[in-house]
């Protein structure tokens, strides 16, 4: 059978996305925003939040400037100037795509958090809903532009149909400045948002719950709106340009290989992975409308629910595209590709689809309070702090193994089904089946397919929990609280999901990548006996553990000056307590921002320019004659990405699993709110704080720009 050409899908799927999030976006905005003290709290969050956005992306632009000249520069010199100025645009445009992707993300977010609450004024089913809907809006929107961009950049260059496979080729690595650029602004994005909320959050927690005995989100508290904006500028900012270069970089690393076997597929093999992203866009608009809730029904059933029809619906149209476009023909002095290698590459999609389904369920495992995690620390709280942390951080150990026998055995079976579709090319490395590679690309996209979804219901998390503190500060009935709490505690699980996710495909993505820059700079194998490649190893291993400290380091500096902001008014103001004054909750969002802008360059310089350092020393610096000068940079790839994924793991778990620990107390078990054990579960959860919100979700960015930036650099390395 003759392929058929399935391009006009991008388009589609990308209007149709762009599109559904307009409607949604209206339909939120439409929606009521409650009592006057409701929306008063709402504006002093959007506020805080967008004040935050403006000095960071300012702070991001100077960095992304920089790196734009140099690396034009030196790709001018050695690739020619117009290779070098056609990647530096690349790389400018996905810095801004992903700017726009945070900012969009958080801007949606701010204004659902008060109709979420309002809504639940009428019903439990309204809540829910608006916080999805709000939260879709950014998924559809970011996994959208990623697709726009990259199609746009494409075409735009002169590849496509007419287009040799030269041009084609030349193309798709100038397209590797787009996922470094994304990259850039997802890591500084999440770094420094992650900081911000962490420190108002630890700040908040330490002097309002342990030192002032005042409950949760209680106005009196000065760090509780530089909270309630950090919820936005953390998590919904941060992961949206995080998820944003998820999707580009996956993309364009599947380019990458789809030029490799252009000799099977043609143009339909290195368009694939843009035609299956747009069907998942449509999938995920029609996961997003069927979710409703009954008023009696957990909040993860209706969630759930809608996952599920999303990645149904998926399936099958992955394996449409499959069939449409891996259809191989005959290629001149190669094996003869198996007549059912789009069978084949459409269960390497099913694969990258149940690796997902597993990444969720063993997340929920770890750091739901039904299961024995989470009951595990808060048993430990009765004997206090120290032996909860003791319990949180082994849970969080534990918590990698099982995600990597899922991530191996994914590999396994999608390199297998790939490998016998009987595809090989020439340009494969030594060993290595081309046709395999492009099955674990393929589970990658399978994984990926549902990313709209997925965060969507990430942004429902900061929705509800802002949601929850609105309702709690402008003293709503019981009623309506106690649904907005159900809703908190439904977001707190979604957020953990969406890091294991996240964690997961850049996991599932790394040897894609891997072999994508081993291709690109003409490196046979990493042979870690030799010792400029078994340093360079050392060196990748020893960026994850200090990029980890730097960050909480950052988040423990930041917090201290919260601690000390909010204890001077506190002193200065008596009547803040006595709840006859209200505290300057201006000043203290002030202190925050500053504080986290401060804190983000150190680690995010020291992620960029540790690679580009061992890569260039190693160009210069041989022991080893003949040595391959990418050999030891993909080396610092290779184990810093293994060390980063699980440490990530360890951090995003054992933190998320202290979080709902402490909320099982605070649900009146073991002693409940204000006793020993729940004192003990909150120095916990302050513990866990920087792990799950700072240092483990930019860890996630590290893993792909070592990705991004050694393909970058690799004709460099020439």
């Amino acid at each position: 059978m003759e392929q058929l050409d399935l391009s006009y899908v991008v388009l589609i799927a990308v209007l149709a996305g762009l599109g559904s999030a307009g409607l949604l976006a209206r339909d939120v905005l439409r929606r009521d925003q409650g009592t006057e003290k409701m929306r008063e709290i709402a504006g002093a969050i959007q506020q805080g939040a967008r004040a935050f956005l403006r000095r960071q992306y300012r702070s991001i632009a100077i960095i992304a400037i920089i790196l734009a000249v140099a690396f034009a520069a030196a790709l001018g010199y050695s690739k020619g100037l117009d290779f070098g100025l056609r990647t530096a645009f690349a790389f400018a445009l996905g810095a801004t795509f992903s700017a726009l992707s945070g900012y969009i993300g958080m801007h949606i977010a701010i204004r659902s958090n008060v109709r979420s609450a309002a809504g639940s004024l009428k019903s439990f089913n309204d809540a829910l809903v608006t916080a999805l809907r709000g939260g879709a809006v950014s998924g559809l929107s970011i996994v959208s532009m990623s697709l726009a961009g990259i199609a746009i950049l494409f075409y735009g260059y002169g590849a496509g149909p007419g287009a040799d496979q030269v041009t084609n080729t030349n193309v798709i690595y100038q397209l590797v400045g787009f996922g470094f650029g994304a990259s850039l602004v997802a890591l500084f994005a999440q770094l420094g948002g992650g900081i911000y909320t962490k420190a108002a959050d630890v700040g908040a927690d330490l002097v309002g719950k342990v030192e002032a005995g005042i409950p949760e989100d209680d106005p009196r508290n000065p760090a509780v709106i530089a909270d309630l904006v950090g919820d936005n500028v953390g998590d919904c900012a941060g992961r949206g340009a995080d998820l944003f270069e998820s999707t580009a970089a996956e993309n364009i690393g599947a380019m990458v290989l789809g030029v490799v076997l252009f000799p099977y597929f043609g143009l339909a093999g290195i368009l694939f992975p843009l035609v299956a992203r747009g069907f998942g866009i449509i999938a995920s608009i029609v996961g997003v409308l069927v979710v409703h809730a009954r008023e009696d029904e957990a909040p993860m059933s209706a969630l759930n629910r809608g996952y599920l029809v999303t990645t149904i619906l998926a399936a099958i149209l992955f394996g449409v595209a499959a069939w449409a476009m891996l259809q191989p023909s005959a290629a001149t002095g190669l094996p003869t590709a198996s007549p059912n290698t789009w069978i084949y590459y459409w269960l390497c999609g099913i694969v990258g689809m149940i690796t997902a389904f597993a990444y969720v369920w063993i997340t929920q495992y770890y750091t739901e309070s039904r299961y024995r995690g989470v009951r595990s620390i808060a048993e430990a709280s009765e004997t206090g702090p120290a032996t909860n942390i003791i319990a949180g951080f082994s849970v969080g150990l534990e918590a990698t193994a099982l995600p990597a026998v899922v991530v191996g055995i994914a590999l396994l079976v999608s390199y297998w089904l790939g490998a016998i579709t009987d595809i090989s090319t020439s340009g494969s490395l030594v060993g290595v089946s081309s046709g395999g590679i492009y099955g674990t690309a393929i589970a990658t996209m399978g994984m990926l397919s549902t990313a709209a979804y997925i965060l969507a219901m990430d942004t429902f998390g900061p929705i509800v929990d802002n949601g929850a503190g609105i309702a709690e500060m402008s003293g709503v009935s019981d009623s309506v609280r106690k649904n907005m709490d159900k809703l908190d505690a439904a977001g707190n699980t979604t957020k953990a999901l969406t890091k294991g996710y996240a964690v997961g495909s850049a996991a599932l993505a790394a040897f894609l990548l891997f072999n994508a820059f081993l291709t690109e700079a003409q490196v046979p194998s990493v042979d870690l006996a030799l010792p400029e490649t078994f340093v360079g190893a050392f060196m990748g291993a020893a960026l994850i553990f200090l990029f980890s400290a730097f960050a909480i380091r950052s988040v423990g500096r930041a917090a201290w000056t919260i601690i000390k902001d909010v204890r001077a008014q506190f002193k200065e103001n008596p009547g803040i307590m006595a709840g006859t004054s209200k505290p300057d909750y201006g000043r203290t969002v002030d202190i925050c921002t500053r504080g986290a802008l401060h804190e983000m360059i150190v680690p995010g310089m020291l992620a960029v320019l540790t690679p580009v350092a061992v890569g260039f020393i190693f160009k210069y610096v041989k022991i080893t004659p003949n040595l391959p000068a990418g050999e030891p940079v993909g080396a610092t790839l290779m184990v810093g990405t293994i060390a980063g994924i699980l440490m990530a793991l360890t951090l995003n778990t054992g933190g998320g699993a202290w979080d709902n620990a402490k909320k099982f107390i605070e649900a009146g078990n073991l002693g409940g709110k204000g006793s020993p054990t729940h004192k003990a579960a909150v120095v916990g959860d302050t513990v866990g704080d920087p792990f799950k919100d700072t240092a483990g979700p930019s860890l996630h960015i590290v893993v792909k720009l070592l990705s991004t930036i050694t393909l970058v650099m690799a004709p460099l390395l020439l």
